[in-house]
């Protein structure tokens, strides 16, 4: 069994003898990571696995577990119990019990409680900075995981029964395997030759958050306005998490603004359903898009995570459905047995069981922001419509409910 390279000298070995593994992972964020931790689990620890990562293994360092906050859905939740991951991260998760969705100056709105559907929650906020120092500490705790940070990947080479890989700092290793959770501009990926398809949403992300005047109880809020969609999550100690879509240009005026203005205007199209806003903490933004790839598998070589698919924030699918991913492979893996982990039948499994939920969940992710972020009269008597339908009509709110809660085929 390797040893663990020690975080703070991982960056400054020369090139020796070659390290073997079973699957060598590129990328130690949240897709990486709960990757090497899953396979560790099911595996009862016999898979030798190498996490590379650009980064410090330190949280607080690592802008894969920055201040933002995601929303792991039910579906998600349940994955990461079967991985025994759940109970170190329930306990610094939130419960969401409630979801508000509306559409701003118009009468459509739609709700969804758990206990309509018999969950103890319709999903979990977490703030991914608490995820980061639980998942060092958890892969850190792990014999057959060894992290080579900071690292990246220089090259790749492809034999018929092998990868090999040589990192940054001139370390060469090989294994049966490699897996892309490097992030949406993947440079195993790139190094692969694996196309990308992009689509400009024509919007960013603003991102912070927020104290209200009123405790948010459990409660999400999805509003949908004339600028885009506005999601605010419930966190811990009171607080909420905000992601504002916004215009560009728009985006960057209201970054520029002082904290007073901000707020005023976060108001102006939230409303008051929170009572008034009284504070909010630093601020952030990045461009909207729709990044993918067509083919998740090549030879000795899968993707998971962003590096596979990165989608705009409405509707919080995106973490969830790399997840999936995640889950998928892992299962693939372990089932097959651990001779050769990287062998074509597997690969194949993989990619075609992921078929149907990803093009579903991007296809629907796109949809929604086309007929949320369009204010032409038509287009906002459609939603209304639709919303207000489905707030009386239960039946219609299943595909919706499925696809937030996560419970979809995979």
């Amino acid at each position: 069994m390797t040893n663990k390279v020690d975080r703070d000298q991982a960056g400054k070995q020369k090139a020796g003898p070659t390290k073997s593994y079973d699957v060598i992972i590129a990328g130690g964020a949240m897709a990486g990571a709960t990757l090497a931790l899953a396979l560790t689990q099911l595996s009862g620890k016999t898979l030798s696995i190498a996490v590379v990562e650009s980064y410090q293994a330190d949280h607080q360092s690592h802008p894969g577990f920055d201040s933002r906050s995601i929303a792991l859905s039910a579906g998600t939740v349940e994955i990461l119990k079967r991985f025994k991951l759940w109970d170190a991260v329930s306990s610094v998760a939130t419960p969401i019990n409630h979801i508000h969705v509306s559409d701003r100056s118009h009468l459509g709105v739609t709700d969804i409680y758990n206990h309509e559907l018999n969950v103890d929650a319709l999903g979990y906020v977490v703030e991914l900075a608490d995820i980061g120092q639980i998942y060092q500490s958890k892969m850190l705790a792990e014999a057959n995981i060894e992290l080579l940070c900071p690292n990246s990947v220089s090259q790749v080479d492809r034999d018929i029964d092998k990868v090999s890989v040589i990192l940054s700092s001139g370390l060469s290793i090989q294994g049966k395997l490699l897996v892309a959770a490097d992030g949406a501009m993947s440079t195993c990926c790139q190094k692969i030759g694996l196309d990308l398809d992009e689509h400009d949403f024509n919007q960013s992300a603003v991102i912070a958050n927020i104290v209200s005047s009123e405790e948010h109880h459990g409660r999400a809020f999805e509003r949908f306005t004339e600028n885009g969609p506005l999601a605010l999550l419930p966190m811990s100690d009171k607080r909420l998490s905000l992601v504002w879509c916004l215009p560009p240009e728009r985006a960057e005026q209201v970054l520029s603004l002082g904290d007073d203005a901000f707020l005023h205007q976060l108001q102006q199209d939230f409303g008051w359903r929170l009572g008034q806003f009284l504070k909010v903490g630093s601020r952030a933004s990045y461009p909207l898009l729709l990044r993918s790839r067509q083919k998740n598998i090549s030879h000795r070589f899968a993707i998971v995570g962003n590096a596979a698919q990165t989608l705009h924030p409405i509707a919080g699918q995106g973490f969830n459905l790399g997840i999936r991913d995640v889950a998928s492979l892992a299962e693939e893996i372990v089932c097959s047995g651990n001779e050769d982990v990287g062998r074509y039948e597997i690969l194949m499994a993989f990619s075609k069981r992921r078929q149907e939920d990803r093009d579903s969940t991007i296809s629907i992710t796109s949809q929604l922001v086309h007929a949320f972020s369009n204010d032409l009269l038509t287009m906002r008597i459609g939603r209304n419509l639709a919303l207000v339908a489905m707030d009386n009509l239960p039946i219609l709110k299943m595909p919706l409910l499925r696809r937030t809660l996560g419970i979809v085929q995979r």
